[in-house]
């Protein structure tokens, strides 16, 4: 099998939750962790005689979703009817979207790998629209039965629906994780895929490189991590090729991915979409938006991700790369914002390190979020400063970022000093005092100036390495550098 001869074609149907306190069509709570159906109505269950109400807090999303990626807002769309018969689906149909959706068009820039060797690509976006989840079944609770429990029933969800633009597994996991970030960011997801907030269905094919003609396809449901979304493209894509090579067909299908064999297998035919039945839903009335509204939620939206990455890196001189770790996530942007704020414009690349660097670091193995980081931005910037008018050293301040972390220093942009002062960190500035412990080095090393003299340079970093002990790092390392080439005649 060689899959230099192939091209796989995805595209992705995405699942978000809206986080909109009450259901879609009723006002039963989507808090996450509630006893099995104690969150379903008599609009969820289906009961006689209730008829479902619009959320306007959904329809804002969806605004605000549109806006987002450029795409048009239908200023009317309508809820349609897709039957299908499943236990959990209580009223036998599901409130959905079908021939006129909330939101067509649109795309995301999405990047590809990572530093020099990264680069951009543009998704099409199909449409999003607005429906409600079904229920959950529950296999593992009961023994040779099954539960079901309705406390997701009706739960918003925005169905957003790309074109088969994706052309590899890379691809596709780096266009959820552009998606995830932005639901995020725009606050109308809190994108927890352990929680089913955030679910991705992967319809994959394959074709003759050089092909037009797009290949049958499999759609590969429920997948709740990016690690699950590589694994499964990946398996499917390659036992595509396989199929195809040794004579098979492939047949339009729904299949899962098992995570435990890493392996996907067929679940039912793939269905059409005549198959559901789509047909309005004479129990609610079209959805209007003006343009007034449209523009009202405009005029509320934040500063999206591409436009802050590019002011990062036109006002703060950033890297591309830099930039764009930066403005990942929302919290990180603001708290770096915050830190270059106090510190001062020309420290924002100090702060970029700082923030992408130690801070990441120790937020990623303590598992905290920046919010909770126990070393606020006024705290960072305070060391920073410290940092850039060599009060101490790059490794000093290690240790000094440590102390803050603990708690210690109070808080505040004088907490970096109180730490310093308190330790007797300061950088050793008296270059006289400094020039006397380089000669004792010196004296103490004659094999190592020997070896510099012979012109071996690692003999020179020795002696750095030496001075720097000596000074219990608090050397300035680049006037330790000068001092000894100076004395080393160098």
């Amino acid at each position: 099998m060689s899959m230099a001869n192939w091209e796989i074609v995805i595209g992705l149907e995405t699942h978000a939750q809206l986080n909109t306190a009450s259901k879609i069509f009723s006002g039963a709570s989507t808090a996450f962790g509630a006893a099995p159906n104690t969150q379903a109505c008599a609009v969820d269950i289906a009961l006689p005689g209730v008829l479902p109400v619009l959320n306007r807090g959904a329809v804002e999303r969806a605004i605000r979703f549109g806006l987002a990626v450029d795409g048009k807002v239908a200023p009317r769309s309508v809820f349609a009817r897709k039957n299908y018969f499943y236990p959990d689906l209580p009223k036998g149909y599901q409130i959905s979207q079908y021939e006129l959706p909330v939101v067509s068009g649109g795309g995301l820039t999405i990047r590809v790998g990572t530093g020099d060797t990264a680069s951009e690509k543009f998704v099409r976006l199909t449409r999003a629209h607005l429906e409600e989840d079904a229920g959950k079944s529950l296999h593992e609770d009961f023994h040779g039965k099954s539960g079901i429990d309705l406390n997701r029933a009706g739960t918003p969800l925005l169905e957003i629906v790309t074109e088969p633009d994706m052309r590899s597994a890379e691809e596709a996991v780096a266009y959820a994780k552009a998606l995830h970030a932005l639901v995020r960011w725009i606050d109308i997801c809190d994108g927890n895929m352990q929680e089913g907030s955030f679910r991705c269905d992967a319809n994959v094919s394959v074709r003759p490189r050089g092909s037009d003609t797009l290949g049958t396809r499999r759609e590969i449901k429920n997948l709740n991590s990016f690690r699950f979304l590589q694994q499964a493209i990946e398996y499917e894509a390659r036992w595509q090729v396989e199929t195809l090579e040794d004579g098979g067909r492939i047949h339009q299908a729904t299949v899962l991915f098992d995570p435990a064999t890493g392996e996907t297998r067929a679940m039912r035919s793939k269905e059409e979409a005549h198959d559901y039945r789509y047909f309005p839903d004479p129990d609610l009335l079209p959805l209007e938006i003006s343009a007034a509204w449209i523009d009202a939620v405009k005029a509320a939206m934040p500063e999206l991700p591409e436009a802050m990455q590019a002011r990062f890196e036109r006002d703060y001189g950033l890297s591309a790369y830099d930039a764009g770790t930066l403005t990942a996530a929302r919290e990180t942007a603001a708290y770096f914002e915050q830190a270059v704020a106090a510190a001062g414009s020309g420290n924002a690349k100090l702060c970029a390190n700082w923030v992408m660097g130690e801070l990441a670091a120790r937020l990623n193995r303590e598992e905290k979020d920046i919010a909770a980081a126990p070393v606020g931005p006024e705290q960072l910037a305070g060391l920073v400063a410290r940092i850039a008018d060599n009060t101490i050293s790059g490794k000093i301040a290690k240790e000094v970022f440590d102390a803050l972390w603990n708690g210690e220093g109070g808080g505040g942009a004088n907490a970096a000093d109180a730490v310093i002062e308190a330790k007797g960190l300061k950088q050793i500035s008296d270059s006289g005092a400094l020039e006397k412990i380089i000669d004792e080095v010196l004296a103490a090393n004659p094999k190592s100036v020997e070896e510099f003299r012979a012109g071996k340079e690692k003999a020179f970093n020795a002696l750095v390495g030496q001075a720097m002990k000596a000074t219990k790092g608090k050397a300035n390392p680049q006037q330790v550098n000068d001092l000894l080439r100076k004395k080393l005649g160098a």
